[in-house]
């Protein structure tokens, strides 16, 4: 995949999506803050009307106003498709929001994040500092490491969830999206555990990313896999998808009654009446 980045017009920021022939603009006031990391080029600039913007290699990665929607389909539907979650891997997710929606289930022990450039992390507690006040739950785990290996080298049945929050398949990432990466996720899994992963843009991505993913996920040996979709304003072309594989069982949505059940939270985007919906996916995916 190939973008590019300008700043277009001295207050605005526009990232251009050249395969799909679009871009996305957004008003700036300043740019905060950039650094060369030892993995990546980091930006952090004040919008208009956006709140925080935090860009990594050139491509958005957040912002302040629509980060809740992302993190929340990435984390509430694979952990509420589980019956008890209790140990949970993040991979990537640097700016620690997956990670504050996956300690909002009480049934979770433990939740490492593993994300190999610390900077994100440290970048967002500065900037982003909402989505980071419960960095110091004793549940969390922060790790600043090669989730390739991480994952390698776990112990056989230790996970319940992995939630691979990662940026697109190119650089530092792109290994988290081949057939050994998921057999390694499956060692690590308990039987009936989950694996959900971002997955793209099913109108620029559903041949490239979103069906070989379903291919190596099932080779790797899950018994089942779903995509569900969701809209992301500030992804290209605004609309987005995360994909779960399941160990030795089928994925099956539980009822908005068992989710109410549980859920003793408040969300923004995820809402339980509509989780069996966003699974439903429009017949142009074929899946």
């Amino acid at each position: 995949m190939s973008h590019e980045s300008p700043l277009r017009q001295p207050h605005w920021y526009t990232e251009e999506y050249a395969e799909g022939g679009s871009a996305f603009s957004l008003h700036i006031h300043e740019k905060i803050h950039e650094e060369q990391s030892e993995f990546q080029t980091i930006a952090i600039y004040d919008t208009l009307t956006f709140g925080k913007l935090m860009t990594i290699d050139g491509l958005v990665m957040l912002t302040s106003r629509d980060n809740f929607i992302y993190h929340e389909m990435m984390t509430h539907p694979v952990l509420f498709n589980h019956s008890h979650p209790q140990d949970v891997l993040i991979v990537g997710g640097g700016d620690c929001g997956s990670l504050q929606q996956v300690l909002k289930h009480r049934s979770v022990r433990r939740a490492v994040q593993v994300d190999i450039d610390e900077r994100v992390t440290r970048l967002s507690e500065k900037h982003f500092p909402e989505l980071c006040c419960d960095n110091s739950d004793p549940r969390a785990d922060l790790q600043f490491a090669d989730a390739i290996r991480w994952i390698a080298d776990a112990a056989d049945e230790s996970l319940d969830i992995i939630i691979v929050d990662s940026t697109d398949p190119i650089g530092p990432a792109e290994g988290l999206f081949g057939p050994s990466f998921y057999s390694d996720c499956l060692r690590a899994l308990r039987p009936g555990g989950m694996v959900c992963q971002q997955s793209e843009s099913p109108l620029y991505h559903l041949d490239s990313i979103i069906k070989p993913m379903h291919q190596a996920m099932r080779d790797s040996g899950f018994q089942d896999s779903k995509s569900l979709h969701f809209s992301q304003p500030t992804y290209p072309s605004g609309w987005w998808t995360a994909t779960l594989a399941r160990k030795g069982a089928n994925i099956e949505c539980p009822s908005q009654a068992e989710i109410e059940a549980r859920q003793d939270f408040e969300t923004r985007y995820y809402n339980p009446a509509g989780h069996g919906g966003y699974f439903a996916l429009p017949p142009m995916m074929g899946l």
